[in-house]
């Protein structure tokens, strides 16, 4: 089989595999069996004459010929798209972006930059997906975007330790916060004790390790009692509002904290730092990716200044 006899699908499994990580997770994104996401990549590396996925026990890697199969890929499968959106009598663009970022950007950062994209850029399009770090930094590898939004914790270690390494930013560097319910005596000041965190019921994201809960203040010293585990930003702040517990949010998250919530700063100990960064591929970008990244840097400026408390009426 010639390499140029390859299909769309099998290029649209192969770039799926690649961002996923797994082939059971392409699978799922994909609707296809594992079987047949198999069969793909099994008929692309024949095409190829080489391995193009460096089987690995936690997943996927994509090898030096995979780097190159996934470039030139990403390339035919855009081209693609784009013939499809005109030909269904869209309008032109002045170009399009591929974004991705964590939850909690999307709540504030993300819909800031947008809205001002749309009164300077209208003809720019930003096509947007939410996902994990490790999920974003996969998907920069393998293509499918072109800007992310990514979390960064102490010890401020690069994301991935793929080469080349990517172009990192830092747009904000904030301390980590605790939401409480307004009715719950630590809300009662303009901070919290990081003493007074003994004994607390939490609201968590997922368990990352046995002892690590995203959601429970790094560095408590017991094991934290768990009262809800949930994935959802404002499913969680919602239920910290209805005095179900505690939970630990970035900073940026006090300007769409729901009614009933106050975010505050803990002291005592080491301040757990959070950053948040902008990635990209270490390449020379496009004009509308460079617009969009200004767009994220400003909203990040603006999303950064701390508010006033105001009491609950």
């Amino acid at each position: 089989m010639d390499f140029r006899d390859v299909s769309l699908t099998a290029l649209r499994v192969f770039r799926a595999v690649a961002e996923q990580g797994t082939f059971t997770a392409a699978a799922v994104s994909l609707g296809y069996t594992q079987s047949a996401v198999s069969r793909q990549i099994a008929a692309i590396e024949r095409a190829a004459g080489a391995e193009l996925l460096e089987r690995r026990r936690d997943g996927v890697r994509l090898t030096s010929a995979g780097r190159i199969v996934m470039r030139r890929a990403s390339v035919v499968l855009d081209e693609i798209d784009a013939t499809a959106r005109e030909l269904s009598g869209l309008p032109g663009q002045a170009g399009t972006v591929r974004l991705g970022w964590f939850p909690s950007a999307g709540a504030v950062l993300v819909p800031r930059a947008l809205a001002a994209l749309r009164r300077t850029d209208p003809g720019l399009q930003v096509i947007g997906r939410e996902g994990s770090t490790p999920a974003l930094v996969r998907a920069l590898r393998a293509g499918s975007i072109d800007l992310a939004l990514l979390a960064s914790a102490p010890p401020f270690r690069p994301p991935d330790a793929e080469s080349p390494p990517l172009v990192l930013r830092t747009l904000t560097e904030r301390a980590l916060c605790l939401a409480v319910p307004a009715a719950h005596p630590l809300a009662r000041g303009d901070f919290v004790d990081v003493g007074d965190l003994r004994g607390q019921r939490w609201i968590t994201g997922s368990a990352s390790g046995e002892d690590t809960w995203m959601g429970v203040w790094p560095g408590l010293d017991e094991r934290p009692e768990i009262a809800h585990t949930v994935r959802d930003w404002l499913a969680r702040l919602q239920l910290v509002a209805a005095g179900c517990g505690l939970t630990t949010v970035p900073a940026v998250l006090a300007r769409v904290a729901p009614p009933g919530v106050r975010v505050l700063p803990v002291r005592g100990g080491p301040q757990e730092q959070r950053r948040l960064l902008l990635a990209r591929l270490p390449h020379p970008s496009a004009d509308a990716v460079d617009r969009v990244a200004a767009a994220l840097d400003a909203a990040a400026l603006d999303a950064d200044t701390p508010l006033p408390y105001r009491p609950p009426s």
